[in-house]
C-alpha cells in the first residue's frame, strides 16, 4: 500500500509542469523566507489557472466567471457596483459586460427614473451556468487542500483572515483615502498624476 502512495505521489510530481517546479524550487530552496505577499500571489494564481482550465471547455473566461458568482449573488446592481465587488476598473466591467451580453449572459437597461445608471441583469442562459460551473469551483477548492489535516487547513484560514482584518486596520488608519475605481483609472491614464485642476493665481484685485 505504501508503495503504491508513494508510485502516485510520484507520478503527480511528475506532471508538474516546468513553470510550477520552477516556482516550488524558488520556495522551497532558493528563498523559503520570501515575503508572504508573493507566496499568496503563487497561491492564487494555481488556484485560477485550475479553474480556467475547467471553465475553458465551456467557453467561460476566467473574467466572466468574476462577474457572474457576484450576479449569481445579486443581480439587478448596476456597472459601477460591478466594478467595485470585482475590485476592477469600470473599461474592463464594460469590456467584458459586452462579450457577455453577446454570449447571452446578462442584459444591460436602464430603470425606470433613472436615466443616468445602467443595471446589470442575468438572463435565464447566465443563471444556468451557476449549477454547471460552481461544481469546478469547489473542486479546484478540494484538489487544493489534497493531504492536508483538517487543522492546518482551519490554521490556513485563520491566518488568511487576520491578514485580512490586519491591512483593513492599516488601509482605515491610513491618512489619505484610497482612490475609487473611477479615480484610479483616471491617475493611470494621467501618468499618475491628479486630474485636479490647479488653483488659479489671483490676478489684479483678487484676493490672495
Amino acid at each position: 500500500m505504501k508503495n503504491g502512495l508513494k508510485t502516485a505521489r510520484r507520478t503527480r510530481r511528475g506532471a508538474v509542469t516546468e513553470g510550477t517546479q520552477a516556482i516550488l524550487r524558488h520556495w522551497r530552496e532558493a528563498v523559503p523566507n520570501d515575503r508572504l505577499a508573493h507566496l499568496v500571489k503563487d497561491a492564487t494564481r494555481a488556484l485560477l489557472r485550475a479553474l480556467q482550465m475547467r471553465l475553458t471547455p465551456h467557453g467561460v473566461p476566467l473574467g466572466h466567471w468574476t462577474f457572474l458568482r457576484i450576479l449569481w449573488d445579486k443581480d439587478g446592481i448596476t456597472q459601477r457596483e460591478l466594478s467595485e465587488q470585482a475590485g476592477v476598473m469600470d473599461p474592463t466591467t464594460f469590456s467584458a459586460l459586452k462579450a457577455m451580453e453577446r454570449l447571452g449572459y446578462v442584459t444591460r437597461r436602464k430603470l425606470p427614473g433613472n436615466k443616468k445608471k445602467i443595471f446589470i441583469f442575468l438572463t435565464p442562459r447566465g443563471r444556468l451556468l451557476k449549477p454547471k460551473l460552481v461544481p469546478f469551483a469547489e473542486q479546484v477548492n478540494q484538489i487544493a487542500v489534497r493531504g492536508l489535516k483538517a487543522e492546518d487547513i482551519a490554521t490556513t484560514r485563520h491566518t488568511l483572515l487576520a491578514i485580512i482584518e490586519s491591512l483593513a486596520e492599516d488601509e482605515a488608519d491610513a491618512k489619505g483615502r484610497i482612490p475609487s475605481t473611477r479615480e484610479l483609472a483616471r491617475l493611470v491614464a494621467n501618468g499618475g498624476r491628479s486630474s485636479t485642476p490647479r488653483a488659479k493665481k489671483p490676478g489684479r484685485g483678487e484676493a490672495d
